[in-house]
């Protein structure tokens, strides 16, 4: 029997074979002796048990343990047996006579300490022996389990706050290795716990050396991973996302470094996996290479590295895993080998666990319609069948949200064993049944005393043995068993194999059940904002070591110092800052805004490996086929490498500014954000999740530097007239904007653009100097004076075009001369920061040539001062753009564009009404107004017909008038 503690808490320490606390379990254990409710958040192997088995043999009374794993259940009880400790588990592995017989001992308070799954609490059976049990600690490991926001939520944890309260809520500790705020947070108020102690200790664990490697192709992947291991002597274990990659990685290391390897996933039979642990522990083979499936419990202290060869879904699960390195305290190496194809993989694992109520629908209509009962089918043969694009495991969470909408329920695996459950508070029900029915009355008998007590319960029996109790033949038992379902309060199951489904529902309509896809679409979004910062670890430039620390919560983090990117830190200045960031200076600035363009030039059909072949200016056959070598975009990078512009998308991905769809099954295809959309117009700054890695960043500078050397021209000096005009307009400018003139453009810049003379924006934004903010501010006026000066165009004709911009349009119209075959037409820039626009321009240009080789653009005036706005946007539209490409290219609502339209008439520039309106509309308006006088119009406008907008009526009114004037 315990007694209440009152000796120093350290006494109790040998009879666990301790000499002394690890860090922050002595704060755990006396808030919970001083009856205070606790959170405790440590590592792996931080000593988390020992919280609450030290009180529980200290003081009187019963510690109900509840936890998911029940593999580690047996484990922790044998341990505690060993030691003398009054400890005991139930759980599905015992049978109903072994359960009843531990649920007696704990009424009977023979035991300090008791594990149990949360599903147990399903049980009015155990719930009435808890009753009578003295308890005095409810210890809730695995905490993380409650929340919805954790990364292994799981529905009948979220009952226990419900529990602890119908409990008379006792003292808790809720215990977890991974928990970020939020879910911190949750767990209180699920536990409903009042004021808790919180409790993070352990984190920082300073012999482990975290780093990261980006190999370039699985191929490179393998290379590095063989290397670490050359390079790397210990046990280990090699973490793959999938089966048939751990075969294959497996494979690959006994090739490639002869070491001892095995195999450990969930594909294996149950006899494999345990000899494959048994090995790893016992030391017969150096290397496991496993699923997530590996880990729990493995107490294996001289584990010398981890290796992720896939991403993991999250930082959680990184350091969870992680962490099984180096636990004897020895310097251990934990590498990541992280690869832009790994994301795919991960998103497809949460779209499976979080299925589509289309998915979940599919599933409930298959299943309802099948007349067994149990269904024995896989849920491989439920994929398949039905054709869904899920995992297996996706399968499984249909099932899983259909069972607690309380539909269906999953059986536990019990080779030909029956099921029978009676659900009905009459001492019997045999009286229910006719005084004839002699068989009947006699088998429903049986299963009264057979399931005695648990009522409302599952109970699972052997029929033959079964049988032979009633003295009745086995098929006349059978026969009356299945007449007993009749009863509304008897559910009878027969033997199955496997995992079988139970239907308790099949007539109703599937809209009609209660299941709640709002949640499951809040944890899918919250998984997938994990694996965001999962990539974001894997690509950050700071400290491994801290960023894991912050993750958690911990404040008081600080870098390690011995991190790949600690021991990297910045070569010129022999600093090693693990905190730094890549610099986005103007010209990777300019690149990644090109990344940017190129993404909304495709309009989202493509997925980044053509995106970046387009960029880079690929002309490979799929590149034409697709026609992406005809976007304005095409080859505008390609003085980078494929690769690099493939790093660069990931991390545009990463900080939010693509985002990656799938309209078809296994094709995701880049799309930009609204934040994308914003920074590639340069309106918001590149956000604060942008990281470039070092290294990538250092080749991007030398190559664009390179590159800018390259294009500087070597031969003649610049055309002083040339020269001269340019430095004119820039005096004006400078005037209007009321800056000094360096501000508008500096001397170099003038000179470059004297010397070089670029004639397309393209050209133009390789001038130095010229980004894309002076583009969209000066790029159309420069490339119009450009042109001008090279036509010898006058300065009273300037002066004309400029008086027209002023006040009105011009006394003549101007029309262009048609282009040589040899040069593009040149659309002056729109929005030169919107590089994504440039094929827009583009089309524009085709648009406006006719087949007779005349450029077909209506008259417009020529200035060598700015234009205002609203003129840039008319002459997109007089050149034949739509005003929805208009608004894409120029970055404005629809309606902006239109009212350009509306004050580009008012200045006396023609607008035509077709551009805005539907032919049929203007039909109507033609034919309905026509010649009207004002006076007459006002009553007409009653007749028109629904749908046709006022702003549709006013542009054509305006359009009359404007053409009534200039005739």
């Amino acid at each position: 029997m315990s007694n209440s503690v009152v000796e120093p808490i350290e006494s109790w320490l040998p009879r666990f074979g301790l000499s002394r606390f690890r860090p922050g379990q002595r704060e755990v254990i006396e808030s919970l002796l001083g009856g205070q409710d606790c959170l405790c958040v440590m590592p792996t192997g931080g000593g988390k048990s020992l919280c609450y088995q030290l009180p529980a043999v200290a003081e009187e009374g019963l510690t109900l343990v509840v936890s998911p794993l029940i593999a580690l259940m047996k484990d922790q009880v044998d341990q505690l047996h060993s030691l003398g400790i009054r400890a005991t588990f139930i759980n599905s592995t015992l049978d109903s006579q072994e359960q009843q017989s531990r649920l007696d001992d704990m009424a009977a308070r023979r035991y300090d300490l008791m594990y149990v799954v949360p599903e147990r609490f399903r049980s009015p059976r155990f719930l009435h022996a808890l009753e009578q049990a003295n308890l005095r600690r409810f210890a809730i490991d695995e905490a993380h389990c409650i929340s919805e926001w954790g990364h292994d939520f799981r529905p009948d944890y979220a009952r226990l706050g419900e529990i602890r309260r119908r409990l008379g809520n006792p003292t808790t500790i809720a215990l977890t290795a991974t928990a970020t705020k939020r879910v911190r947070e949750d767990i209180v108020r699920q536990l409903q716990l009042a004021s808790p102690r919180t409790f993070m200790t352990g984190f920082a664990r300073e012999n482990l050396h975290y780093e990261v490697q980006s190999p370039a192709s699985q191929t490179a992947k393998d290379v590095s991973l063989a290397a670490f291991l050359r390079a790397t002597e210990g046990s280990g274990i090699v973490y793959a996302a999938t089966r048939k990659r751990c075969e294959e990685v497996a494979a690959h290391i006994q090739a490639a470094t002869g070491r001892r390897v095995t195999v450990y996933h969930a594909g294996m039979a149950g006899e494999d996996r345990i000899a494959a642990q048994n090995d790893f522990m016992q030391g017969r083979v150096d290397v496991v290479v496993a699923t997530n499936a590996f880990g729990m419990g493995i107490d294996k202290a001289d584990v010398r590295f981890v290796v992720h060869y896939n991403l993991p879904g999250t930082l959680e699960s990184y350091y969870q895993e992680a962490g099984r390195a180096g636990r004897d305290g020895k310097p251990s190496r934990c590498l990541l080998l992280y690869s832009p194809a790994d994301r795919r993989i991960q998103e497809y694992f949460i779209e499976s666990s979080y299925p589509s109520c289309g998915a979940v629908g599919k599933v409930y209509e298959f299943l309802r319609r099948e007349e067994d009962d149990p269904i024995e089918l896989t849920q491989e043969q439920i994929r398949e069948r039905l054709g869904l694009q899920l995992a297996a495991d996706g399968v499984g969470a249909c099932l899983q949200l259909l069972e607690k909408g309380g539909v269906l329920e999953r059986l536990d695996a019990r080779q030909s064993m029956a099921i029978v459950r009676i659900d009905s508070p009459l001492p019997t029900l045999v009286d229910l049944l006719p005084k004839r029915a002699m068989v009947r009355r006699r088998v429903l008998r049986a299963l009264e005393r057979l399931v005695d007590q648990r009522r409302g319960e599952l109970v699972y029996f052997n029929p033959r043995e079964f049988a032979a109790a009633t003295e009745l033949e086995p098929t006349a038992v059978a026969r009356a068993l299945r007449e007993l379902r009749k009863l509304s309060s008897v559910e009878y199951i027969s033997p199955f194999r496997g995992r079988a489904i139970h239907m308790r529902e099949r007539d109703k309509r599937f809209d009609d059940l209660n299941l709640d896809f709002e949640s499951l679409s809040r944890r899918r979004e919250a998984e997938l904002e994990k694996l965001n910062r999962m990539v974001r670890f894997a690509r950050s430039q700071q400290c491994r070591q801290a960023l894991i620390l912050a993750y958690f919560g911990d404040l008081n983090h600080r870098s390690c110092g011995h991190c790949d990117n600690c021991e990297t830190g910045d070569e010129s200045t022999g600093s090693e800052n693990p905190t730094r960031s890549t610099a986005i200076n103007g010209s990777l600035a300019a690149v990644l805004r090109d990344v940017l363009g190129g993404v909304a030039s495709t309009r989202g059909h493509f997925g980044k490996g053509l995106v970046a072949q387009m960029l880079c200016g690929s002309n490979s056959k799929k590149v034409e086929k697709l026609g992406l070598h005809r976007l304005a975009t095409h080859g505008l990078l390609k003085h980078l490498k494929q690769p690099e512009v493939v790093e660069l998308i990931e991390s545009l991905l990463t900080a939010g500014l693509f985002e990656q769809l799938e309209p078809q099954p296994y094709r995701p295809v880049l799309s930009l954000t609204a934040l994308g959309e914003q920074t590639m117009r340069e309106e918001v700054p590149f956000n604060e999740h942008l990281e470039i890695p070092t290294a990538l960043a250092r080749s991007l500078t030398a190559t664009l530097a390179e590159h800018h050397h390259s294009t500087v021209p070597r031969g003649p000096l610049p055309n002083r007239e040339i020269a001269d005009r340019l430095r004119q307009w820039r005096r004006e400018t400078a005037e209007q904007e009321h800056v000094p003139a360096y501000r508008v453009l500096t001397n170099a810049t003038l000179d470059e653009l004297a010397a070089r003379l670029p004639t397309t924006v393209e050209a133009l934004m390789r001038i130095s100097g010229i980004g894309p903010a002076k583009d969209r501010r000066y790029g159309s006026t420069l490339l119009e004076l450009l042109a001008a000066a090279q036509a010898g165009d006058t300065d009273s004709d300037t002066q004309e075009a400029a008086s027209a911009e002023m006040g009105g349009p011009p006394s003549e119209p101007v029309v262009p001369a048609p282009p040589s075959p040899a040069a593009p037409t040149v659309i002056p820039a729109i929005d030169g920061a919107n590089r994504g626009a440039a094929e827009l321009r583009q089309t524009a240009a085709d648009k406006s040539r006719q087949s007779d080789g005349v450029v077909r653009v209506a008259a417009e005036p020529r200035s060598t001062s700015a234009q205002p706005s609203h003129y840039w946007t008319w002459r997109m539209l007089a050149a034949g753009f739509t005003p929805e490409e208009c608004s894409l290219a120029r970055g404005l609502e629809r309606a902006v564009v239109f009212d350009h339209a509306l004050r580009a008439a008012e200045h006396g520039y023609p607008v035509s009404p077709e551009w805005f309106i539907a032919p049929s509309h203007l039909s109507a308006l033609e034919s309905l107004i026509g010649d009207e006088t004002p006076s007459r119009i006002r009553p007409l406008l009653k007749q028109l017909p629904p749908g046709l907008r006022y702003e549709e009526i006013q542009l054509f009114l305006k359009c009359r008038e404007s053409s009534a004037a200039s005739s």
